[in-house]
């Protein structure tokens, strides 16, 4: 065989496309490629928090957070007659200043609604979780209006706690479950689309007879 011959021989292979087989075979493979692929993208999407919702639910839980913050924290009922009493020789310095009947403890008063006039009102127990702010997913307003969000539900757990300085030397609060402490954490929880959401706040007793 000349050597131009040989030539053209190599450049025909050289130029011969793919088979049939080959073909087939590639499409099988992009497919499968294709189709795990989608899944994971779906099961992604599925499983993924939708921004907007989440921020609704950031939104409800720092409102009804700041709502429970903003309630008092007195040793007294607010109807005892000495609650507001800040005369330093009189002043309310502990439960037992307060008249009878009259201290603060876990769980609203008879007729008390929201916004309740003390924090411990909120809860029926320390560090057990409540749902003053409406009933399953129909939420309300302080003044008892429902709220225009659907699919959310919220509650919160108040627990004494303690708050140390930087050094770890000095404290406040005791912690356990007494409602006569110094500082309460409140941990607001919104539940939504099967996933949950939760902040936490403190409120220390920095003026006891503050009203």
């Amino acid at each position: 065989m000349s050597t131009n011959a040989r030539c053209r021989t190599r450049v025909r292979a050289r130029q011969r496309g793919v088979t049939m087989i080959e073909l087939i075979l590639f499409i099988v493979i992009v497919g499968i490629a294709l189709t795990t692929l989608i899944s994971v993208m779906n099961l992604t999407t599925q499983r993924s928090a939708d921004p907007v919702r989440r921020k609704q639910a950031l939104m409800l839980a720092e409102a009804l957070l700041e709502e429970v913050e903003l309630a008092k924290f007195s040793y007294c009922d607010v109807y005892d007659p000495r609650a507001g009493d800040d005369n330093p020789s009189t002043a309310v310095k502990g439960p037992g200043d307060c008249a009878a009947g009259t201290v603060e403890g876990w769980g609203p008063e008879a007729n008390n609604q929201r916004p309740f006039d003390n924090i411990n009102d909120y809860v029926a127990a320390a560090n057990v979780a409540a749902t003053p702010f409406g009933a399953g997913t129909t939420l309300l307003d302080a003044n008892g209006n429902p709220l225009p969000l659907a699919g959310f539900t919220a509650s919160v757990k108040i627990r004494p706690d303690t708050l140390r300085d930087t050094g770890g030397a000095n404290a406040i609060g005791s912690g356990g479950s007494a409602a006569q402490t110094d500082v309460l954490r409140i941990t607001v929880t919104i539940g939504y689309d099967g996933q949950s959401l939760s902040l936490d706040g403190f409120r220390t007793r920095y003026a006891p007879a503050s009203l």
